[in-house]
């Protein structure tokens, strides 16, 4: 297989970290995710426990300040860390899955990046986190819209694409029409038709 990288993101609750996992496990990619953190750590020494709380989260402005090229906000600096990650691994002509992390947007204009986006109804997706969680619809539906927010808002500050907006992904698709497995094989049969064109 030559190069290929895919950039998944998701709607909480809507399957895509199943999906996700899947796809790698399907075509034996490695896959990152929050696992970046233990890489980075890995090869820099990098503490995990001390940077585990920012990890995909937006930067609060208030507190925040950027002088000559430098952050003040860990959100910041632990997003570009991750970023400079999944760029250093596509420099190497690694293969690999990438879960969110802005990563359609940090591996743009490659001919390898294959971007997809996962949503499903809000119906299905409250089903799915009041089961995962064993929590009320009320609290799971109050659940995905703070996920939905910070994921947007992270977006917002990282990448000049919109999150969710389907001009700027390869393809997006709402798993709840075929279900997560089915979603998954027809998505791998995308990925597969892409590679033989590359």
């Amino acid at each position: 297989m030559k190069q290929t990288m895919i950039a998944i993101s998701r709607e909480f609750g809507s399957g895509g970290d199943e999906i996700a996992e899947r796809i790698a496990k399907d075509f034996q990619l490695p896959l990152y995710d929050k696992n970046i953190l233990e890489k980075l750590e890995e090869e820099s020494g990098f503490l995990v426990k001390d940077w585990e709380k920012y990890d995909e989260r937006p930067k609060f402005k208030l507190t925040s300040r950027n002088e000559k090229g430098f952050s003040t906000s860990m959100e910041d600096n632990l997003a570009e860390k991750q970023f400079d990650f999944i760029r250093q691994k596509a420099e190497q002509k690694e293969s690999f899955l990438v879960l969110g992390r802005c990563a359609e947007s940090v591996l743009y204009g490659r001919p390898e990046l294959i971007s997809l986006f996962i949503c499903d109804s809000m119906e299905n997706r409250i089903k799915r986190i009041s089961e995962e969680y064993n929590i009320s619809e009320k609290e799971a539906l109050m659940k995905i819209k703070k996920h939905d927010a910070s994921r947007k808002m992270y977006h917002r500050q990282h990448s000049d694409f919109r999150w969710g907006d389907s001009r700027y992904y390869d393809l997006c698709v709402n798993s709840g029409k075929l279900g997560l497995e089915k979603t998954t094989e027809y998505l791998e049969k995308y990925i597969v038709e892409r590679c033989r064109q590359m």
